[in-house]
């Protein structure tokens, strides 16, 4: 299936800017000058944030799984738990390699254990080694999905390298689409999902960042031929998280995109048509989040393909 009604997300303990993301994370906004006080406040708005777009998916019909973080080791990104785990229909997790070093330490044995045991995933590929030679693949944030066609979109960054992707590809039985990506401003873009997103019948993206002709015209060959809808957002829109969303189902069957409010207040009343024919948008504040961890909601769930009963 294209699309699941399960998710995981990690229920922020000690959220904040994180400097060691920051050079390669335009999206976000630096902390500096705030007092003790005034951090330990975006932590508790994060976890308000948190809660409330939870409850949102719930309310929607959609199951969400929610593990605490822990205050030990200090991980201000663990609230994007999609940059290191992923969960596949095969029976097979998947484990990434991540370039910021302390968000290594969110690779937690104890989650792994308990997805495996709750859903009966039996193996688990381990791609994290790649980073004892500087070599970077963050999830699905790096990776952006087809999973009924076996495609696996990939912008390159200094946290998506091809000898990863191929490895990915290789285990998983997928077929790599690699493409560059560029700011109007230079800047690079750090993960693929800010750019698009693939669901069932449709998909967003942001191909005017894509400055080489033929991979921008690869890439969106590729969705018309697969998904049928594409629907275009600008740069503009991009930096509003307006990519950075997700096809969800609901226990009844029904399909939501989840986003964002910031991201729904972004697109065009036409977009929002083309995503509304046969689904139903769904959206939370974020801003917070948004702000100092530089991601949004599509970032914050690890979506969980329960594996088929034999």
């Amino acid at each position: 299936m294209q699309v699941t009604n399960t998710v995981l997300m990690i229920a922020p303990v000690r959220f904040g800017f994180n400097p060691d993301a920051a050079d390669t994370n335009s999206f976000m906004e630096s902390d500096s000058g705030l007092s003790r006080e005034e951090r330990e406040k975006i932590q508790l708005a994060a976890r308000e944030e948190f809660m409330n777009f939870a409850e949102t998916l719930r309310g929607a019909g959609i199951t969400v799984e929610i593990v605490e973080d822990t205050p030990e080791p200090h991980t201000p990104d663990s609230i994007f738990p999609n940059n290191w785990i992923s969960f596949h229909s095969d029976r097979r997790i998947v484990l990434y390699p991540m370039e910021p070093e302390n968000r290594r330490l969110e690779r937690r044995a104890d989650i792994v254990i308990r997805m495996a045991n709750t859903f009966g995933f039996e193996q688990t590929e381990d791609l994290s080694g790649f980073e004892d030679t500087g070599v970077f693949l963050e999830g699905t944030g790096s990776l952006v999905l087809d999973r009924v066609n076996k495609i696996a979109y990939a912008n390159r960054s200094s946290r998506m390298h091809s000898e990863a992707l191929r490895d990915f590809a290789r285990r998983m039985g997928y077929t790599a689409i690699e493409f560059s990506s560029r700011r109007k401003d230079g800047g690079q873009i750090y993960h693929t999902n800010v750019i698009m997103a693939v669901g069932e019948g449709a998909a967003v993206i942001c191909s005017e960042v894509l400055p080489d002709e033929k991979e921008r015209a690869l890439v969106l060959d590729s969705l018309r031929k697969h998904q049928g809808t594409v629907i275009e957002i600008t740069e503009a829109q991009m930096n509003e998280f307006a990519g950075n969303m997700l096809h969800l189902r609901t226990k009844d069957g029904n399909k939501v995109w989840v986003m964002s409010s910031r991201a729904y207040q972004a697109l065009l009343p036409e977009q929002k048509a083309a995503l509304e024919r046969d689904s139903t948008l769904l959206h939370a504040p974020l801003d917070v989040i948004e702000r100092y961890g530089g991601g949004s909601a599509r970032c914050m769930l690890a979506e969980i393909f329960v594996p088929e009963k034999v």
